[in-house]
């Protein structure tokens, strides 16, 4: 199944249609997509059982992201092999680095994204999974059962930001606004033939930047979980960014990063692309 928000309204897309979920549930179910992950095994059954199918055309354009107002967004640092070693960071068997992106950075799958002036602005193409039940101490066997779908995600980032002052600012670097696109939808898990091997990449004007699959995770999305739900309490509707694989600008040689004018395309296999185009504040 692949939930979506469109113009603030939640709905069920079926390839090139949609269904609105309030009016097709009589008001059972809010308009609001963050509300239903407040009752996710609620919704997924009466849309499993009892949705009438789409009928309604949309434009990708007209998507909002599939979370906008989380309580937590996590994301994973240095998760996969490839980019701990252009990083020249020897990967461990140890939990990632953890950071958390800012709210406000978060955006829908086809945007138009502000430089910041003076920047050097890169791409991170992650898998995004976005929790669908209260989680506390889960075991690994069982993480998959508290995801209520995946997302393609960018974790744009300004490096001149980031590697200012005394210590990296992770965070605020990572979340100036229209940072934190996801999109185009939320794809449940039964959708995937395999949600632990997912090929992922994004390009830019064209040219493929990142390729990577998520078989290649150091920490899987069950491990992350199980690993950050003996720290904190994950709560329904909670986003995980889950790490980004090897070619960023700024290990490249010469080092690139985005210009005003380019379009940076991101996608992940069985889920869907989001589009990104930047201009100069």
């Amino acid at each position: 199944m692949r939930i979506a928000s469109r113009f603030g309204r939640a709905l069920i897309v079926e390839g090139a249609l949609c269904v609105d979920v309030e009016n097709a549930s009589n008001g059972a179910f809010s308009h609001r997509i963050d509300d239903l992950y407040q009752n996710w095994p609620g919704f997924l059954e009466w849309a499993h059982e009892s949705a009438p199918a789409a009928d309604q055309p949309f434009d990708a354009s007209e998507l909002d992201a599939p979370v906008q107002r989380p309580r937590q967004v996590f994301a994973i640092g240095l998760n996969y092999g490839a980019h701990a070693t252009e990083a020249a960071i020897e990967p461990s068997d140890g939990m990632p680095p953890v950071f958390c992106k800012w709210q406000s950075s978060l955006a829908g799958p086809e945007t138009t994204v502000v430089l910041p002036p003076g920047g050097n602005t890169d791409w991170e193409v992650e898998l995004v999974v976005v929790v669908g039940r209260k989680a506390r101490d889960i075991d690994t066997d069982k993480a998959w059962d508290v995801v209520a779908g995946l997302s393609v995600g960018q974790d744009i980032t300004e490096r001149i930001a980031q590697m200012a002052g005394p210590v990296p600012q992770f965070g605020l670097a990572k979340s100036f606004p229209g940072f934190s696109p996801i999109g185009p939808w939320l794809v449940t898990i039964d959708e995937l033939s395999d949600p632990d091997d997912l090929e992922l990449g994004c390009s830019l004007d064209g040219e493929t930047m990142q390729l990577g699959r998520t078989k290649d995770l150091i920490y899987s999305v069950p491990r992350l979980l199980t690993n950050l739900s003996q720290k904190v309490e994950l709560y329904p509707g909670d986003v995980v960014f889950t790490g980004t694989p090897g070619g960023v600008g700024l290990f490249r040689s010469p080092q690139r990063f985005i210009q005003p004018g380019e379009e940076l395309v991101s996608w992940v296999e069985g889920i869907g692309s989001i589009r990104q185009s930047f201009v100069a504040r």
